[in-house]
């Protein structure tokens, strides 16, 4: 009786009113965002509320804040598995993310509730106030540590869900040791119950700068709209190529110096087909060109970049591959099956060892092609400029294309690094000091 008790208690009216409540104020950023009402001081408001509101909590609204922050963020996964005529495995999918990351939210407050009393043989020696008080303050102290530590925890390498990103269009910074700062604030908050203990946060405030941004005028970013199922479709290709080719000379009248193409708008190992590489060396002579498509290297295929300059041409590889979407991040016998099962039996991409850096017009830019351009990876060394490559069609309609540009918005500000994004199935544009601006 009691263990059915327990479990009650995970479902009562309250804990599943406090814990939707609580994830929907960690996910509204993403979603003011998408419909454009996003404001600094209303997502630094809502950002300190989750967080009060969660190291308030026992791990029963732990775990049910996790489900519904693991649907709320990454529900648009399964809109993949309609591409691959499995709409059945939509639901499923939606359900596994909110399992998932509600795990691991009830992992960190069972933890951080259950280890202070692994000793408490030895601390009740102590007067019971005393014990009572430092134990809370070990429980708030372990909860916040988990939530600083969560960014680290990659399922399947997934990396995108980030505690600190709430603050990333707000007053507040979104280092590591700034994040800390709030966490502490509201921890000693909680502990001592007074509320002047949270304008310790202001030790993290960093509003986003506001000094003018110079967007380059001599690059153009192009933006495609081809769904899925077009871009594989071979006999549309002529038009696409032909549209694709009209950008290039478009860009190339308006005397500019770059043009930037999004992910894999050449649907081809582009490598092996003459016309297509005559046509773009040729244009290279008048304007520098990069461009997503396949490469195949006789063995595996490739997601790659291309890169024209001056009639020569640099390819560089995609360094971090999606979980399941292009490499299986499961043991090879279960690899198999499920490309077998799901993917027709396809074979997994082949990714690179290193990442590659090009020079285009004397400025030194980081290859990214879409995941990898959300990943920490690839801002080793602190990047000045990067070059990033996306084709959001797999997830839209959907809040993808929002989250995604949020997470480059985080790197941006943490490494201080210009980004160039062409995207399909969304808007292009470049990141600057954090902040999103339109393409010239």
């Amino acid at each position: 009786m009691s263990k059915l008790r327990n479990f009650r208690s995970y479902f009562s009216t309250f804990v599943l009113t406090r814990g939707l409540s609580i994830a929907l104020l960690g996910s509204a950023f993403i979603y003011l965002e998408h419909w454009g009402f996003s404001v600094l001081w209303l997502n630094t408001i809502l950002g300190i509320s989750f967080l009060y509101l969660l190291l308030s909590s026992d791990r029963s609204i732990w775990l049910i804040t996790g489900f519904f922050l693991g649907i709320f963020w990454f529900w648009w996964i399964a809109l993949s598995f309609k591409h691959y005529h499995m709409p059945w495995a939509i639901p499923i999918v939606v359900i596994v993310m909110g399992l998932l990351y509600g795990t691991l939210f009830w992992a960190i407050a069972f933890l951080a509730e259950k280890i202070p009393t692994i000793n408490k043989s030895v601390a009740i020696q102590l007067k019971p106030t005393l014990f009572t008080l430092h134990s809370s303050l070990f429980t708030l102290s372990l909860k916040a540590l988990g939530l600083l530590g969560l960014s680290y925890i990659h399922p399947f390498g997934f990396d995108w869900f980030k505690p600190e990103l709430i603050f990333v269009e707000s007053y507040f910074g979104i280092q590591k040791w700034q994040f800390a700062i709030i966490l502490a604030g509201i921890v000693l908050t909680l502990w001592k119950k007074q509320y002047a203990y949270l304008f310790l946060v202001l030790f993290a405030w960093q509003p986003l700068p506001t000094t003018e941004i110079h967007l380059p005028q001599d690059i153009r970013i192009v933006t495609t709209y081809t769904s899925v199922e077009e871009k594989w479709d071979k006999t549309l290709h002529p038009q696409q190529f032909n549209a694709l080719f009209s950008s290039i000379d478009k860009a190339i009248d308006e005397n500019k110096s770059l043009v930037i193409l999004p992910e894999s708008v050449f649907p081809v190992f582009l490598k092996r087909s003459v016309s297509l590489m005559q046509a773009l060396r040729e244009r290279s002579k008048k304007i520098a060109i990069v461009a997503g498509g396949l490469y195949w290297d006789s063995k595996t295929p490739r997601n790659s970049t291309y890169i024209f300059t001056d009639d020569n041409m640099q390819i560089a590889n995609k360094v971090l591959l999606v979980p399941f979407g292009e490499s299986n991040p499961l043991p090879d016998f279960l690899s198999d099956w499920v490309n077998k099962v799901f993917y027709d039996g396809a074979v997994d991409y082949k990714a690179d060892s290193n990442v590659t850096d090009y020079t285009i017009n004397g400025i030194r830019y980081r290859n990214a092609i879409c995941f990898e351009a959300t990943s920490e990876k690839l801002y080793e060394g602190r990047p000045e400029h990067m070059i990033a490559l996306s084709n959001n069609g797999w997830f839209t309609p959907s809040i993808e294309p929002t989250l995604q540009k949020l997470l480059l918005q985080y790197y941006s500000r943490k490494y201080d690094t210009t980004i160039y994004h062409a995207v399909n199935m969304a808007e292009s544009y470049i990141v600057q000091n954090g902040e999103v601006r339109s393409t010239p």
